[in-house]
């Protein structure tokens, strides 16, 4: 049997030995003697709707991306939930890595694609597992609610067939393209995604550490 001992461990960001972790692990997955596939599903579907998805007041700092910290705050966007998934993923003995490229994202608010400089996002996360001796490409990030007040299908994960593209939403316009791959982490890259983002959006970041306020709830109209 393969071996994927770097990407099965825990580090100071994918705390997957965390007792934070552990018990998200335990709220969401009904037996851990599930097989891989059906843990990697459950876990997928709970960070999905469980962490709340929001690109403002989000931390960036060190401390602030490690697992075990984001599900104490309950909010992140695609870099934090990425994050959560791949420990939660590594608590049960599933290998992981991290993926990051830049998108195309055409239906972003009006204030969004003003603070970010443009519709192309970069630093995009997601994340990679291993199943079955095969990788497969994971989105668990944008939850069902703001799919919905967005007009967007959710993503949902087999356990077999990759998962990130939302080339169109529901009324048939395109909705996120990516442009460009930025490579996949065993860890997560803390400078080399932190530095990218401040550098490529510098009206998002504050002080390299924080993003902007705001609710991606309220600007979809909803009070939050």
């Amino acid at each position: 049997m393969t071996k994927f001992s770097s990407t099965t461990a825990a580090t100071y960001h994918l705390d997957a030995d965390s007792d934070r972790v552990q018990h998200f692990v335990d709220e969401n997955v009904t037996d851990r003697g599930a097989s891989p596939r059906d843990l990697a599903i459950q876990l997928h579907d709970a960070v999905r709707d469980r962490i709340r998805y929001e690109v403002y007041d989000a931390d960036l700092s060190k401390e602030g991306t490690r697992a075990s910290a984001i599900l104490n705050r309950g909010q992140g966007f695609c870099v934090h939930k990425s994050i959560v998934y791949a420990a939660a993923c590594r608590a049960v003995g599933i290998p992981t890595r991290l993926v990051y490229g830049d998108v195309r994202n055409h239906l972003a608010s009006a204030r969004l694609l003003d603070i970010m400089g443009g519709d192309v996002f970069t630093y995009h996360a997601l994340v990679a597992v291993n199943l079955d001796g095969r990788w497969i490409r994971v989105t668990p990030v944008f939850n069902k609610l703001l799919c919905k007040l967005y007009g967007i299908q959710p993503l949902e994960f087999d356990g077999i067939n990759d998962s990130y593209y939302h080339p169109y939403d529901l009324r048939g316009r395109r909705h996120m393209e990516f442009i460009q791959w930025r490579g996949e982490y065993d860890d997560f890259p803390w400078q080399t995604v932190t530095v990218g983002i401040a550098e490529n959006h510098p009206r998002l970041v504050e002080a390299g550490r924080r993003t902007t306020a705001g609710s991606l709830l309220e600007e979809a109209g909803v009070n939050a």
